[in-house]
């Protein structure tokens, strides 16, 4: 393992919350455009950097609203129910926010919320089968919470996920992705990040697990785009649970050592731009710190003031609990 590289827990947040909602945002102009019509309009780097404003979509929002239930969960930040009832009250706020229907809001998680303020049950809100990443790309806050509490932290990042989506490869991607944020602020080597990842949703889905073998087989590939469209062939990859962790893994683990490269390389794709950059820089934040993340992209991201507020009002109750 290597030394954390940061210098104090409120740190680690901030390099969680700014890694994932600066990849979100580098990802957003590009998300519903094709590779080639990416370089084409960018050049054959593809787009390099957020622009400014760095605006961000629904995954940072939803991701916000997640930190925000942890910590209004007071004293019960290990009891599910509580938690969830936290969490709905943070979503529905989510919804009914006036700038959330022009950041391209996913439309199961609106179906999801939407029954929860009519009065369903968290455990039974979200959309029957559905398996979209709206929930996987939401995690990132629970990785980092629940640190040191990987019961909790499974718990947590499954439950979150049926208020809005319901599908066992859903839970596992939820899990997954939270639990890689938490491997990487651990410093566990990035060559035992898959394996890992297995050993907690083992079980849970054989297409979760189908996905994580992909990721192994494209490992070293040359061709980024080939191994990207191989670990994520549905309509250019990243728009399922599976595909989407299973992508952003990728982007990592190809520059574990850089922040830049690894959502770079998330959001130049086919697929679900926004959403791979945004896990991918959730995850590769938590691993590098925020000195790895360039200054002036965090000056130009939206709202950083309050981004920022929120990271260390997490940090403060991870002390706490």
């Amino acid at each position: 393992m290597m030394n954390p590289p940061y210098d104090s827990e409120p740190d680690a947040a901030r390099a969680v919350i700014f890694g994932l909602a600066l990849g979100d945002a580098l990802g957003w102009p590009v998300e519903f455009l094709e590779r080639p019509q990416i370089l084409a309009r960018y050049g054959r780097e593809g787009v390099t950097a957020p622009p400014d404003p760095a605006l961000y979509t629904d995954d940072t929002q939803m991701s916000a609203a997640v930190a925000e239930a942890l910590i209004g969960a007071g004293e019960a930040s290990g009891i599910t129910d509580l938690v969830m009832g936290a969490m709905v009250s943070q979503f529905i706020a989510w919804k009914n926010d006036p700038l959330t229907s022009t950041r391209a809001p996913g439309a199961t998680c609106i179906r999801g919320v939407t029954a929860l303020e009519r009065g369903a049950h968290w455990r039974e809100a979200g959309v029957k089968d559905s398996k979209g990443c709206g929930a996987c790309m939401r995690v990132a806050p629970i990785g980092y919470f629940y640190q040191h509490d990987p019961k909790a932290l499974a718990r947590i990042a499954r439950a979150q996920g049926w208020l809005t989506h319901r599908h066992p490869t859903s839970d596992a991607a939820c899990i997954g992705a939270a639990y890689l944020v938490k491997l990487a602020l651990d410093g566990v080597a990035p060559d035992e990040w898959i394996e890992r990842v297995l050993t907690v949703t083992a079980g849970i889905s054989g297409e979760f697990d189908a996905a994580l073998g992909r990721v192994r087989e494209a490992a070293g590939w040359p061709d980024a785009e080939t191994a990207l469209n191989h670990i994520g062939p549905t309509r250019g990859g990243g728009w399922i649970a599976e595909e989407a962790v299973g992508m952003a893994l990728h982007c990592v683990l190809c520059h574990p050592d850089d922040y830049v490269a690894a959502v770079r390389l998330g959001a130049n794709i086919s697929g679900d731009s926004d959403s791979v950059a945004s896990i991918a820089g959730g995850i590769v934040g938590a691993r590098l710190g925020l000195r790895a993340i360039p200054a002036e992209w965090v000056e130009r991201l939206e709202n950083r003031e309050y981004l920022n507020e929120l990271a260390v009002r997490l940090a403060e109750k991870k002390m706490r609990t």
